[in-house]
């Protein structure tokens, strides 16, 4: 089983990197993930899911280094995000000019994961950033199993059933304003999803530490 794995780590790192796509397991649910940077295999993934151009998609990063490739991030919003990643949490933030238009709709937001799941960040450790949808048709149920994934990709790896069984809880850390010197962060929980307790325990300890401006709830 551990080496059908390696074998199939192995062949997704290198069908990735050669524009195909990948079904692979993070702690949330199933995603498909093609590379971040290919506007041409970011449309594939449109395609596959029956998604409208219109509606964003994450990437996932493996690194805090290969998050400040893709998004801006002060020093006062990675001491914040630090505590959320790696884990079942969605960062909104302003996206790098590396990040192609398709990815956002055209916006200057990207969302970020960094999973907390071994396969997938060995390959995207590998790949680069990649995309970070869960493998389904759009409207329909994330899948929590290979057993529930419903789409075709070029590789499907089987990791069981996912840690948290749920989609990831979103969080907005765009709007960071410099006042004198001094960043004031104002954050909003876009979804509720998994681990959500504790990224409301992350938000109001660093809102009562004064390293937070103010955060929102849905």
């Amino acid at each position: 089983m551990l080496q059908k794995v390696e074998d199939q780590i192995r062949t997704a790192i290198a069908i990735i990197k050669s524009g195909g796509t990948v079904v692979y397991p993070t702690e949330t649910v199933y995603g498909l993930g093609v590379d971040a940077f290919s506007e041409e295999a970011v449309r594939e993934v449109y395609e596959t899911k029956r998604r409208d151009l219109s509606q964003p998609i994450s990437i996932a990063v493996s690194s805090f280094e290969m998050l400040h490739k893709v998004a801006h991030v002060d020093s006062e919003s990675v001491e914040i995000i630090a505590e959320l990643l790696p884990g079942p949490v969605t960062v909104l933030l302003r996206k790098k000019d590396s990040v192609p238009g398709v990815l956002t709709a055209a916006s200057d937001v990207v969302g970020v994961r960094f999973p907390d799941n071994e396969i997938a960040t060995r390959i995207i450790n590998e790949t680069g950033p990649i995309t970070a949808t869960s493998a389904n048709v759009s409207g329909r149920n994330p899948p929590t199993c290979v057993e529930e994934v419903e789409i075709k990709a070029d590789i499907i790896i089987n990791w069981g059933k996912c840690k948290y069984s749920m989609p990831s809880t979103v969080v907005d850390m765009t709007r960071a304003t410099a006042n004198k010197d001094k960043v004031k962060i104002k954050i909003e929980i876009k979804r509720k999803g998994a681990c959500y307790d504790r990224v409301l325990h992350v938000l109001r300890s660093k809102a009562a530490g004064k390293r937070l401006h103010r955060f929102s709830m849905p």
